[in-house]
């Protein structure tokens, strides 16, 4: 026989060969990690091969005959290609002869999601920042193929004080994202996908946002006057972080001056001249906070 490969991509049919030609039929999709059989016609004997991504399996098969293969010999989903090779005439040997016939199958991935790899980023960000989280995930069955069919993917963000806020999202190539908010109170936040039976976490860190207002009182200390402020907080009643920079300014008559103090435990201690008429402000960032007039009231 002429030494030829014919290709064929099935759609749940197979070639129809001529009487006693050696052929194959065989399925159009295989699901990886499943038991499969090919049916074979023909007389004789014959290599059938089986090739595809990473694989190359090979059988000795008697034509007329059905092959089985075990759930474990084709894992890796993509396309593949089986041909039959029938053994060589020439007496005295056992040798390969000429191919007879090739159909093209796909190894698809299983449909029962195994495995989910979840990205999340930053790992630390300021409270209350819409669409400051982004995630991503990627859905495989348990051969590590990504699963192509869309799957329902859940998304949650669970504060510090159990509050939670949840977004979902399908699949699209075995790949699924969202933006979600981050929570509006300070410390760790647990940050969920979810798809099928299979839960990923990943942990972020959210702090405080800038502070939302200040405001000091004062008293005389002997020469001096002692200012401290109200416990400093953001916007969203979180703590201001020790060691954020609070300014006090003190104008008088031909002169000004200026101490900054770090918050310790969210407040900002200080002293300053007492100076008749002087005018004490505070600020800490860009926001001011409120003036004290020494010796004519605040």
């Amino acid at each position: 026989m002429k030494l030829a490969m014919l290709w064929l991509v099935l759609v749940g049919m197979s070639v129809v060969p001529a009487e006693g030609q050696a052929s194959l039929k065989f399925q159009a999709e295989v699901e990886a990690g499943t038991a499969f059989s090919v049916e074979t016609a023909g007389a004789g004997a014959a290599s059938l091969y089986i090739a595809g991504p990473g694989e190359l399996l090979r059988r000795k098969v008697q034509l007329g005959e059905t092959v089985s293969f075990a759930a474990t010999d084709l894992e890796v989903a993509g396309h593949y290609v089986a041909f039959l090779v029938e053994s060589s005439k020439t007496e005295g040997t056992n040798s390969d002869g000429a191919t007879s016939q090739s159909v093209e199958f796909d190894v698809v991935p299983g449909r029962r999601v195994a495995a989910v790899s979840f990205l999340a980023k930053p790992s630390r960000i300021s409270v209350n920042v819409p669409n400051g989280l982004s995630a991503v995930t990627y859905v495989s069955d348990v051969f590590h193929n990504l699963i192509l069919q869309p799957q329902e993917v859940s998304f949650q963000v669970t504060d510090a004080m159990g509050r939670a806020e949840s977004r979902s999202a399908t699949t699209r190539n075995g790949v699924a994202w969202v933006r979600m908010n981050s929570a509006a109170k300070a410390g760790v936040a647990r940050f969920e996908a979810v798809a099928g039976n299979i839960r990923e976490k990943r942990v972020v860190q959210q702090v405080p946002g800038d502070p939302c207002a200040i405001r000091m009182a004062a008293h005389r200390s002997g020469p001096r006057v002692a200012l401290e402020t109200d416990p400093v907080r953001d916007c969203n009643g979180n703590p201001v972080p020790d060691g954020t920079i609070v300014t006090f300014t003190e104008l008088y008559a031909g002169g000004q001056s200026t101490v900054d103090v770090p918050l310790k435990r969210g407040i900002a201690r200080t002293e300053m001249p007492a100076i008749a008429g002087a005018v004490i402000s505070v600020a800490t960032g860009v926001v001011m906070g409120n003036e004290i007039h020494w010796g004519g009231g605040s």
